[in-house]
């Protein structure tokens, strides 16, 4: 059997070649329990996926996370906010005007309408209704109050979210000709309802607006 240091050693070794692992294959590759395992996975800040029952392991270092303290590779999710709940709280929390779960699902990539109404009580996250929708704010007075006015704000511009700003960037960075009618469809689909006419507000909000894009979706082409 493998001493505790070359145990750690090799553990350390194999997620630098594979990236994520689980605790059974970290077990099966060292002969030790997988409880002595999971422990030294603790000391090292290990990180477990927010989806896939959080089989799946990786070091802090070898995450690659994005904006928002996420980072997908294969099929697995971590974030290094912690579990999912946790995860949802910090993006309520840093977001500018709230998060709807339609908002929330497509940054995370896993439904969250299950259990964002429990966070609601008395937990880190408070809710208000919006253009027929909830939208998730901080339970913070101060932050929750700055969120809600940023929402009615943004609404009465007739602008889009700051996280459905992003939506509609990278899926017109995806499909360049693509008007802004089949933008908004596209969008749709994937649970982010914006019409073109508010996409059309946010090109010309900040200078970004083609005229063909903008010719085309006046025209319903």
């Amino acid at each position: 059997m493998t001493t505790l240091r070359t145990a750690a050693g090799t553990i350390i070794r194999a997620f630098r070649a594979a990236k994520i692992m689980t605790l059974v294959e970290l077990s099966d590759l060292v002969g030790r329990s997988g409880r002595t395992v999971h422990r030294r996975l603790r000391e090292w800040g290990a990180i477990s996926s927010y989806n896939c029952n959080g089989r799946y392991y990786c070091l802090p270092e070898v995450a690659e996370f994005d904006k928002h303290g996420l980072w997908r590779f294969r099929c697995a999710a971590f974030s290094r906010h912690g579990t999912l709940t946790d995860t949802v709280a910090a993006l309520v929390r840093s977001s500018a005007a709230g998060l709807a779960a339609a908002e929330l699902e497509g940054i995370l990539g896993v439904g969250v309408q299950s259990f964002a109404a429990r966070l609601c009580a008395g937990g880190p996250v408070a809710r208000f209704r919006h253009d027929g929708r909830f939208v998730y704010v901080s339970s913070d007075p101060n932050r929750g109050r700055q969120q809600r006015e940023a929402k009615m704000r943004a609404s009465d511009a007739g602008l889009p979210s700051d996280a459905e700003a992003v939506e509609v960037l990278v899926e017109m960075i995806r499909c360049p000709a693509a008007g802004l009618d089949e933008v908004a469809r596209a969008l749709a689909a994937r649970g982010t309802p914006v019409t073109a006419d508010r996409i059309r507000r946010l090109l010309e909000r900040h200078g970004l607006a083609k005229k063909g894009a903008l010719d085309s979706a006046r025209s319903g082409r």
